[in-house]
């Protein structure tokens, strides 16, 4: 299972504090996959995790907006690579077990086999155009947790995973990686002091996102409103036909008021949105914890833009202008214009732009097809 897994690694991969890279354990595959195998087997049995495993430095990776402040900039955690093995064989064995078990709530659509951002946007666009052609309003409120990887606690996730039914023998190990970790910003050669890490899941790490799923596992367990999950992306949505509906949802959206601060994963309120869709709904009002949630014309959602008209001319215009955007760039930059090149690099990094999801959303008037269309003969001429 080690050399598996080793095979299966990126050597491109960035290594953590260690220094050790991917491909260095790639070339030696043969003869370390026994060596790890023994360390692992020990790590787990005597529940110790080396600080080196539990160290992680951070890449701070510009996205836009001014240079001079920290929030434009995005967080790139890199951790030891041979710990990071390990953690995929833990993050397999929890899987299958809460699959097996059929622990995992089927709102969940993250970081499992067979569920994507496709499927949960194909479930919710199910529900919501059906809702909408039978003339039903609905209402659609989209979540936002407050730096929900970061703030998960640990004790609480420890009971999360024992009321899971997760052997203590295992509990003990997630506990001593989870406790003393450390991290230090690094920027070219200029290195930070270390900081303690006293909550949340480690970022960069293969364990964390299975442990945060199971910690919001049952966010959604007591209320009757639909939830949608895919990690901490969470929107939840109810067909509006009386005023007992709509108290339904207020009910529900305070239920999880109240779970979220009894597990103190709040939300962030003034982030948190409602979409209105179909008619006779248009000047409804949901509230959170008493603030009235901003009422939005459309929404991103797992990366696709949802109208409250539920028409696909907005997410066509974005594909279709990102897909030219990107063949511009290429047509500046590369002397060689045959079809020979620029086809790959279109099926590569245009492509993908104009089918992300395009199951759940595929166009169907005229215009739409042909405003994709056009980047694509672009690409050919």
């Amino acid at each position: 299972m080690v050399a598996m897994n080793i095979r299966d690694m990126k050597d491109i991969e960035s290594p953590g504090v260690d220094g050790i890279p991917p491909k260095l354990l790639l070339e030696i595959v043969e003869q370390i996959s026994i060596p790890l195998a023994t360390v692992f087997n020990l790590s787990l049995e005597e529940g110790i995790v080396p600080l080196e495993w539990k160290e992680a430095n951070i890449i701070p990776l510009f996205k836009k907006g001014s240079r001079n402040k920290s929030e434009n900039y995005r967080p790139v955690s890199l951790t030891s690579v041979i710990c990071k093995l390990l953690e995929r064989l833990i993050k397999d064995h929890l899987v299958d077990f809460l699959v097996k078990n059929k622990l995992i709530n089927p709102s969940q659509h993250g970081f499992l086999k067979a569920r994507s951002c496709l499927t949960n946007m194909l479930c919710f666009l199910e529900d919501v155009t059906k809702w909408v052609d039978e003339g039903s309003p609905v209402d659609i409120i989209y979540l936002d947790f407050f730096k929900s990887f970061d703030k998960v606690p640990h004790q609480r996730l420890l009971l999360k995973l024992k009321a899971h039914g997760i052997g203590n023998g295992m509990i003990n190990w997630i506990e001593k990686w989870l406790i003393d970790r450390r991290q230090r910003v690094v920027v070219d050669e200029e290195v930070s002091n270390w900081k303690s890490v006293l909550s949340g899941v480690p970022q960069g790490s293969v364990l964390g996102p299975i442990l945060f799923l199971i910690y919001i596992n049952d966010l959604d367990d007591d209320i009757t409103t639909k939830v949608l999950k895919c990690a901490d992306d969470t929107k939840v949505f109810r067909k509006i036909i009386s005023d007992a509906d709509r108290q339904h949802l207020q009910d529900d959206l305070n239920k999880l008021i109240e779970w979220s601060e009894k597990w103190q994963m709040l939300f962030n309120f003034g982030k948190c949105k409602c979409l209105h869709t179909g008619h006779g709904n248009e000047d409804a009002q949901c509230t959170m914890g008493g603030t009235v949630l901003n009422t939005a014309l459309k929404e991103k959602d797992l990366g696709l833009t949802i109208s409250a008209d539920m028409k696909v001319s907005e997410q066509c215009g974005i594909a279709a202008a990102k897909g030219n955007q990107i063949l511009g760039l290429i047509r500046r930059n590369i002397v060689y214009k045959e079809k020979e090149l620029i086809m790959p690099l279109y099926k590569t990094i245009v492509r993908p732009h104009l089918e992300y999801c395009i199951q759940a959303w595929r166009p169907y008037r005229k215009k739409d097809i042909d405003m994709l269309e056009r980047v694509r003969r672009r690409a050919t001429k």
